[in-house]
């Protein structure tokens, strides 16, 4: 709900259970009232006290007033360059070599349903549930216009934003600094959690107290990056996993991005994120606009646990589209682990023919197939079926002929230097004149910012797509974004290289949703270095991550449950010893582990044991009971592997709270160990549950108030139990 007093020029906007507000002041300046618990329309005027204060200016028309300052005073979406000293939310060169933009309000529009940006992933609205609000704000000298908008979703305490900067004036504008929010957050000490990694372990969370200065958290890779993620929160310090207030900023975007946080002289932060300013310029000619990617912001009083909650609906039922956005996924073998280069079509044959008798309903083709692709130091951008390795629709359909569907891997955005498309047009590479080009796993990257160049490798790729009955593609990015020149580009517009390689990106992705419904796209980039809501948009899972070490996984996986749902997460069983870590874990570890995502096995099911054969086909048959509470049920962190790594404990409610899955893992079992009793969440108080596979039957109450004492075990480390709780 949105309503604005015309009288006091005040905007509230109203979730279910949130309030955010700002309103115009005397000066013309739109600034920040609150954002919060719901209250009633009242302007939160009180939350403002201005003082005068030494060496923090004062607007023109405020003559001898020496109180209001931009530079203390709480703002929706900052000027530059006029005397606010804090990080900024734009940046701007005008004609005359000048860094100043003065953006004063002009108006607004409400209206029923959300607002679109063009080539870009965005949430999108479900049968009229939401309202979108813009306010378009103005720099009186020199025409440049910047309009903020808000899309309020009233059921899932989410409020969407993005800004589009428009050129009204006569002179080209040069943009070096475009975010898509400003956060001016109520007085306080503050909290900055975000989720930091490297390849093969990602998203590890990361609390720190907001210092005095400035946090920022970023990538510059071309990606939202293994090393980082665009997704933050801000906590009070005593917020927990049930109390306290918690709010979060997610980026829909998959490239360059940057969150800053900054705690200014009086105790005051605020909170800019959007488009990485250290890589980024965009030239707006007169009459343009540009379009900021969208911000997804949520607010609880209710601790980390309920703001995940809101980000997992929001994202299963507002972001992720088609075929596959709340069906079960199909459990898949992929051969990579298996196999890497060295396959043929009988090895693969004989793998897919094991995966069928083992109840798998999915077998994908991953690198290799194409070019002359027998190593990763050629063949990449030659996307044709290599005949001498495999008969790519023969393999298709044998694959189906035992009942199983058929996948393939690919990585348009790449080229080798070996490969007949880098020696027929080597141009289309993204390399810095008169430079040799570094490499990253022996390849470049393809100019994706040319639409010629993505027409080309996408009708390459169609064509395969087309040829035989293809039903899901992995799609990898496997190196960052180094020596950015596009030769398509002159040189003042180098700047927009980055964002434009994202936008052709999206392009690509667009076109194959579109032509192919059907298939099941899943995301890749060396497994999680663009794990974001962009790329959500289009693929409804995302490879989490090249680690598949299950005791690995576990904490990338709890990491990645602060923002993203378990149903986009794509999780395998793999071979032991474990290719990445060298660690023997038993195969229910593995299962446990992989079936709290989109369950699969990455390894050659051929040479496993009889034993071991029984247990992937009882895993399987247990995964299919429990899919769509894993996939849409609420899902609860029960411990924190991080302070208390001796184990790991969380579980899957169902929405009617008649089924619960709990998963509890000894991480380091220690000699005449201490109990270890673990609180469950979620339950209904008053309902009795039965523990599937026994005669115990166990109160919602007593579990969630009293805890469970899970059972001491001389199993060793990573010992799994499971609990599958039903209603009587």
């Amino acid at each position: 709900m949105i309503i604005y007093n015309e009288n006091e020029k005040v905007f509230n906007l109203h979730t279910k259970n949130t309030t955010y507000q700002m309103y115009v002041e005397q000066y013309g300046y739109l600034l920040h009232g609150y954002y919060g618990r719901r209250v009633a329309d009242v302007k939160m005027e009180q939350l403002q006290n201005y003082y005068d204060r030494g060496f923090s200016g004062n607007p023109n028309q405020a003559g001898k007033d020496r109180l209001f300052s931009l530079d203390t005073a709480a703002q929706e979406y900052t000027s530059c360059g006029i005397g606010d000293y804090r990080v900024s939310s734009c940046g701007v060169i005008n004609r005359d070599g000048s860094t100043a933009a003065d953006l004063r309000y002009v108006g607004y529009k409400i209206y029923e349903g959300k607002y679109a940006i063009p080539g870009l992933p965005a949430a999108y609205d479900n049968n009229d549930e939401c309202e979108t609000l813009e306010v378009t704000l103005e720099d009186p000298y020199t025409g440049l216009r910047v309009v903020l908008y808000y899309a309020v979703f009233e059921a899932q305490d989410i409020i969407t934003r993005n800004v589009r900067f428009e050129n009204a004036g006569v002179d080209t504008l040069t943009l070096n600094r475009a975010m898509s929010v400003c956060l001016d957050m109520q007085p306080g000490d503050w909290d900055v959690m975000h989720f930091h990694g490297r390849h093969c372990m990602e998203r590890q969370p990361e609390r720190l107290r907001q210092p005095h200065g400035i946090t920022r958290i970023s990538s510059k890779r071309g990606t939202s990056s293994h090393q980082h993620n665009p997704f933050v929160i801000l906590a009070s310090p005593e917020a927990t996993e049930t109390n306290g207030d918690c709010y979060g900023a997610m980026l829909v975007y998959s490239g360059d991005f940057a969150a800053e946080i900054e705690m200014d002289q009086f105790n005051q932060t605020r909170l800019v994120m959007g488009i990485n300013s250290e890589t980024f310029s965009w030239q707006l000619e007169s009459g343009a606009s540009f379009e900021t990617p969208e911000v997804l912001l949520g607010f609880t009083h209710e601790g980390f646990s309920a703001l995940s909650g809101m980000y997992h609906r929001f994202i299963r039922n507002n972001i992720c589209r088609g075929k596959y956005k709340n069906t079960r996924r199909p459990v898949l073998v992929n051969n990579w682990e298996g196999t890497y280069f060295d396959f043929n079509q009988e090895k693969l044959i004989a793998i897919a023919e094991e995966a069928s008798s083992l109840g798998i309903e999915l077998f994908v083709l991953d690198d290799g197939w194409f070019g002359k692709r027998d190593d990763d130091y050629s063949g990449l951008g030659d996307w044709y079926v290599n005949e001498k390795k495999v008969q790519l629709e023969k393999l298709a359909e044998r694959v189906n002929e035992l009942g199983m569907k058929f996948g393939l891997w690919i990585e348009p955005e790449m080229v080798n230097e070996d490969s007949n498309l880098y020696k027929a047009h080597p141009d289309w590479a993204l390399k810095i004149p008169g430079r040799a080009p570094g490499r990253s796993r022996y390849q470049l990257l393809l100019d994706f910012s040319r639409k010629e160049v993505v027409d080309y490798v996408y009708n390459q790729i169609s064509s395969v797509l087309s040829s035989c009955n293809i039903e899901y593609v992995k799609w990898d990015f496997n190196r960052s974004l180094a020596d950015t020149y596009s030769l398509a580009l002159p040189k003042a517009r180098q700047g927009e290289v980055r964002h434009r390689f994202v936008l052709g990106m999206y392009d690509f992705a667009e076109r194959l949703t579109r032509d192919f419904p059907n298939i099941l796209l899943e995301g890749c980039s060396g497994g999680g270095g663009r794990f974001d809501a962009g790329m959500l948009y289009y693929s409804p899972q995302i490879w989490c991550s090249d680690d598949t070490d299950a005791m690995e996984r576990i904490l990338i996986q709890y990491g990645t449950s602060f923002g993203y749902p378990a149903s986009s997460v794509g999780s395998h069983v793999s071979a032991v010893p474990n290719h990445q870590t060298g660690r023997i874990s038993s195969m229910e570890l593995r299962g446990a582990v992989a079936m709290s995502g989109m369950l699969g096995y990455e390894l050659d099911l051929t040479k496993l044991k009889r034993a071991e054969k029984a247990q992937v086909r009882k895993q399987i048959q247990t995964y299919k009971k429990t899919a769509d509470l894993v996939m849409n049920g609420e899902y609860y962190r029960l411990s924190d592997p991080i302070k208390n790594p001796d184990y790991c404990a969380w579980s899957f409610v169902s929405e009617d709270k008649k089924k619960c899955l709990v998963n509890f893992v000894y991480l380091h079992v220690r000699a005449n160990a201490p109990l270890i009793n673990v609180r469950f969440r979620g339950l209904k108080p008053d309902a009795y549950y039965k523990v599937r596979g026994t005669e115990q039957v166990l109160n919602g109450a007593a579990l969630m108030y009293g805890g469970y004492t899970f059972p001491i075990t001389m199993e060793g480390d990573g010992y799994p139990i499971q609990i599958y709780l039903e209603e009587k």
